[in-house]
Order: structure tokens, then sequence, then C-alpha cells
């Protein structure tokens, strides 16, 4: 399961989300989840629902790629949603069983957060499958340009954070392998009782940090040996072009935060 984690991977494509502005990605998905938070009723998660399965569309990305790359999150939408079902109350009872205690605010609650956090998690995953990491850290750069006048170091922060996006996948798969060397050892981390699969957790963690560290001390030296000396000074092959449709995509996105404002009750 891991291995098929596809937050942090690049699907290359030719729709109009690739061809977009880096910048403008970012912008767009920074704005979205602020707008996210609009939403409160039936009819302003539907419009959310509806958008995100829009922008889906036009990105050319099946919605049976999102599910089957999300499935590790999506045992914590459930793990959400069961939450609040059991313990949020409020509203007429709708399950009352034994310790069962279900009520109708709880429910609700439980949906509306499953929707928010779901369309979350599936815009950003459009945003790192239609972007490569290279346009990610250059669009992060150029949005924090303007905190370099307080000494902000712009470009080690865009670095550090497109590695850390970067290195999502490659860890799932590394933890992935090491899982499966370990079950052909013996191991079992699927069964028996909590205590049991806990101890069986140490002996992955170890090979995974050692992995991890062995990585990063590997990437130093290259970006060393090519004499990788910050931000200062250095130039790009591929120069970011804003275009009529990245305008066009924050203004239908204004256009759907309007609409949720105006949905709100």
């Amino acid at each position: 399961m891991m291995g098929k984690m596809i937050f942090g991977r690049f699907l290359p494509g030719d729709s109009i989300v690739h061809k977009m502005d880096p910048r403008a990605k970012l912008l767009f998905v920074f704005i979205f989840i602020v707008a996210v938070f609009l939403a409160n009723n039936v009819w302003s998660y539907a419009v959310l629902l509806a958008f995100t399965f829009l922008v889906m569309t036009i990105s050319k990305i099946k919605l049976r790629y999102l599910i089957n790359g999300l499935k590790p999150v999506m045992i914590l939408l459930v793990f959400t949603l069961f939450i609040h079902v059991f313990f949020t109350k409020g509203g007429a009872v709708l399950v009352d069983w034994k310790f069962i205690e279900i009520h109708e605010e709880g429910l609700r609650q439980g949906i509306f957060i499953s929707i928010r956090f779901l369309v979350l998690v599936f815009m950003t995953s459009i945003l790192t499958l239609t972007t490569s990491p290279i346009a990610i850290t250059d669009g992060m750069e150029m949005l924090l340009n303007p905190f370099k006048k307080i000494k902000l170091p712009v470009h080690e922060l865009a670095l550090m954070m497109s590695i850390a996006l970067r290195f999502i996948p490659t860890l799932m798969d590394e933890t992935d392998k090491i899982m499966k060397a370990q079950m052909a050892r013996g191991s079992d981390m699927t069964s028996g009782p909590i205590k049991d699969r806990i101890k069986a957790v140490v002996p992955l963690l170890v090979p995974l940090f050692v992995s991890a560290f062995k990585r990063a001390e590997d990437l130093a030296t290259a970006m060393e040996v090519r004499g990788y000396r910050g931000g200062d000074g250095r130039t790009r092959y591929r120069q970011l072009k804003w275009n009529l449709r990245d305008t066009l995509a924050l203004v239908v996105l204004v256009l759907v935060i309007g609409l949720l404002v105006f949905l709100r009750n």
C-alpha cells in the first residue's frame, strides 16, 4: 500500500492544468485551502465537490488513480468520520443501541469534515501530479521573492520544501520494500494484538531512518560536488511565463469563493 502513495509524485501530461504556470497553481491551491473553510452547509459542500471533480477532469487524472494512490490517507479520513459520528453530540438521536449513540449533528459534522479533508487532499495531489518538483521550487521561490527584503533565505526555503515533497514517495517506496523484506523473514505487522504490532514496527523504523539519512547525505554530497552555493547569482534554464489561462483559473476560483459566501447560512 505504501508503494502506491501518489502524493509528491509527478505525472507528465499535456492537460491545461499541466501547462499552467506553477505560480498560478500554487496560488490556486493556497486560496482554495482557505476557501474550503467557507463551506458550512450541504449546498456549499456540493459546490466544493463539483469544483474539485471539474479540476480533476480538466487535469485528465482519473478518480480511480487518485483513490488507489491515496488509500493510506483514506484511513485517516475514515477515522475522522467515525470520531465525529460517535463523539459529537447535538440534534436528534438517530441511533441509540446499548453503548452506541449517534446524533444528527455528529453525523452531519463527520460527513462535512470528511468532505473538506477529501477535497483538500485531492486538490493538493493534483498540484503535485501535474507540476514537476523543479517547477514547484521555481514557482514557490518567485512567490516568496518579496520576503528577500527582510533577509529571508527564499531560495533555500523553496528548495527544502521541494526536496521534502519529492522525498515523500521515495520514502514510501522504501518503507514498502522494508515491510516486504521483514514479512519475508517471518515478521507479522498486520495481525495480532496492538502491542505486538507496535513491537513489529521497531525493526521497520531503524532501517528506514538509516536509509533516509543515507539518501540525505548522498544528496548533500551531490549538490556540493556540482558547486551548489544557494540562490545568489543563479540563472534558470526554464523561464516562467504567466498566460491568460492562469488568470482565468484564478478568476474562476474567485467566482467559486463568491458562490460559497453567498451559500453560507
